[in-house]
C-alpha cells in the first residue's frame, strides 16, 4: 500500500502562486502515474494533472494548462504542482492520487487511484 502526505495549500491573492508537494512511501513506484485532483465547493472532484513516475510524461487538464506543471523528485519519492497565476476558479481542496496500473494509460477518472493522500485547501481570492 502507498501512504500519501500532501501539503503546501494556502490563501493566495488572484496571480499568485503556490506549490503543492505529495510526498510518497511504502513501495516502489515504477509503474505508478501519481496524479493531482481537485475538488470545488459544491462540484464534482476533477482531474487537474498527472505525471508517470518512469519517464515522467505529463498530463493537464485544459483549464490548467500552461499555468500549472507537475513534476517529480526521485530521490525524494516526492511530486510537486506548481501553480502559477491562479484564479478565483482554481479554488479547492486538492489531493493527491497515486494508480498503481499507470503504466498502462493515463486515467482521468478518480475512480481508479488506489491511493490518495489527504487534501489540502487551495483559496484564491479576487
Amino acid at each position: 500500500q502507498v501512504q500519501l502526505v500532501g501539503s503546501g495549500g494556502g490563501l493566495v491573492q488572484t496571480g499568485g502562486s503556490l506549490r503543492l508537494s505529495c510526498a510518497a512511501s511504502g513501495r516502489t513506484f515504477t509503474t505508478y502515474t501519481m496524479a493531482w485532483f481537485r475538488q470545488a465547493p459544491g462540484k464534482e472532484q476533477e482531474f487537474v494533472a498527472a505525471i508517470t513516475w518512469s519517464g515522467g510524461r505529463t498530463y493537464y487538464a485544459a483549464s490548467i494548462e500552461g499555468r500549472f506543471t507537475v513534476s517529480r523528485d526521485l530521490a525524494k519519492n516526492t511530486v510537486y504542482l506548481q501553480m502559477n497565476s491562479l484564479k478565483p476558479e482554481d479554488t479547492g481542496v486538492y489531493t493527491c492520487a497515486a494508480d498503481r496500473e499507470g503504466f498502462l494509460g493515463i486515467n482521468y477518472s478518480p475512480l481508479v487511484y488506489d491511493s490518495w493522500g489527504q487534501g489540502t485547501q487551495v483559496t484564491v481570492s479576487s
